[in-house]
Parts: C-alpha cells; structure tokens; sequence
C-alpha cells in the first residue's frame, strides 16, 4: 500500500474530510489532498515530524506510516545495525514463514 493510500483510508476510517484533517494538522486543505493524492514533490514530501503528527491525529502506528515513507524507524535502525543478519533472514522467508515466526513469538493472532 501506498502512503497517500493509507493516509486516505485512516482519514475516513475516523470519518473525517480532509478539511477537518488539515485543520488538526495546521496545513492547508490542498497540502493533505497532495498527499493523499501522491501529487508532492520533493521537497514537498512529509517530513518524519509531520509523520509523527499525521499518526498521532489519526490515532495510527507512526511506524507504519514512516515506512511507507521509504524511512526507517529510528528504534528499528538500531535494531538492525545490531543483528543485520537476523533481519536478512527474516526478510528471506516467504509469507507462510513470516507468519509461523510471529505466531510463535505471539506478534500475530492466529
């Protein structure tokens, strides 16, 4: 899923419009419908403290919206930096894998 996507799908999850969403973030209506919408350049694109803000006000895992970003969490970072080779393992297994491993480290209900 794409971040535009996900913002859009959290905003009327919590049925709010994008005006109301501005609103609670102080950025302009167009501003959130660019987002939405996957319509912002560069420099336009949300920072990680924007992020943090956006998860907040739609009551969402920061974490999750910061990786459809393309960043990585800073906790996450750390955690890899200090195993990479468990991260490369986990990230080898197909889906079927992942989801034994979770189960059994009780991350997934199943």
């Amino acid at each position: 899923m794409r971040f535009g996507d996900r913002v859009r799908e959290l905003r009327k999850l919590h049925g709010l419009t994008q005006q109301q969403l501005a609103e609670r973030l102080s950025v302009s209506l167009s501003y959130v419908s660019k987002v939405e919408n996957e319509r912002l350049n560069a420099g336009d694109y949300p920072s990680e403290n924007f992020v943090h803000k956006l998860a907040d006000a739609l009551d969402t895992d920061q974490d999750e919206l910061l990786l459809l970003t393309d960043r990585v969490p800073v906790a996450m970072l750390k955690r890899i930096r200090q195993r990479p080779e468990a991260f490369r393992a986990f990230a080898q297994l197909d889906d079927k894998s992942m989801d034994r491993v979770l189960k059994r480290i009780g991350k997934q209900q199943g």
